[in-house]
């Protein structure tokens, strides 16, 4: 058995659902009742490994937890109850323009999110032209990022993220945006951190790219996980059991 480069033990995360919420104390007072809520269970005891050294996707629809599980890995959320341990360094690459302020260029944004990312100023300095070179973006590093399209912006956070130099690299839908020069790039990037014994944790809605890229992999419904395993069987039961709901 390799080992784990993440263990995710019975993690449940719930969030607040407001029906008639009060704005104020003195709305309570003259409502004279609680604002009206519920609890909604976005994870349900969820556990599983990720193989040190692998490529492993978190797949599922639209509303599975996915994205959810993955702000816990990150410690963007904190499950109410079981616990997320990584080995080494973990670094998050979770929606377009996460860390970046628009009104500073691209080049400044590098220094302000490699900092975020726990880089050191001689670190992100001995680095950047690497990373200005493999986002692809050099014709416009001195421009705010708010003129940035969307991929610019994923390809510009790619490449920070991976200059910090991870043990376990998150990563969520980054591929959907860049174009296709930069997915491979990408793809050739989760191979040499294969190679360096690394691991790579993806969402994609794209199973095609899940198939391609991933050995293990994670199948979440309604917060709860169906499967876990090799990515092959894992996908193909997951693309069965939508055939069996639209038929």
């Amino acid at each position: 058995m390799s080992t784990a480069a993440v263990v995710v033990d019975d993690v449940s995360k719930k969030f607040r659902l407001y029906h008639e919420r009060n704005q104020s104390i003195k709305s309570a007072i003259m409502r004279r009742r609680r604002s009206v809520h519920e609890d909604f269970w976005a994870l349900k005891n969820v556990g599983f490994e990720v193989p040190e050294g692998s490529t492993f996707g978190l797949i599922g629809s639209n509303g599975s937890g996915k994205s959810t599980l993955l702000k816990c890995l990150a410690k963007i959320y904190y499950p109410e109850q079981g616990s997320i341990t990584a080995r080494g360094k973990l670094a998050a690459l979770l929606e377009v323009g996460s860390g970046f302020h628009p009104e500073l260029s691209g080049r400044d944004n590098i220094f302000l999110n490699g900092s975020i990312l726990g880089m050191s100023r001689k670190e992100i300095e001995r680095k950047l032209d690497t990373i200005i070179d493999f986002s692809g973006v050099e014709q416009f590093i001195d421009q705010p990022v708010k003129n940035y399209s969307s991929g610019m912006y994923v390809r510009l956070g790619f490449s920070v993220a991976i200059n910090v130099d991870p043990d376990v690299l998150v990563v969520d839908e980054v591929l959907a945006v860049g174009d296709a020069e930069f997915q491979e790039k990408c793809r050739q990037k989760f191979v040499e951190y294969k190679q360096q014994g690394k691991t790579v944790i993806l969402v994609s809605h794209s199973m095609d790219t899940v198939q391609q890229m991933c050995d293990h992999a994670a199948w979440l419904r309604h917060g709860e996980l169906v499967e876990s395993g090799e990515a092959a069987p894992t996908i193909a039961a997951y693309l069965n059991s939508l055939g069996e709901n639209a038929g």
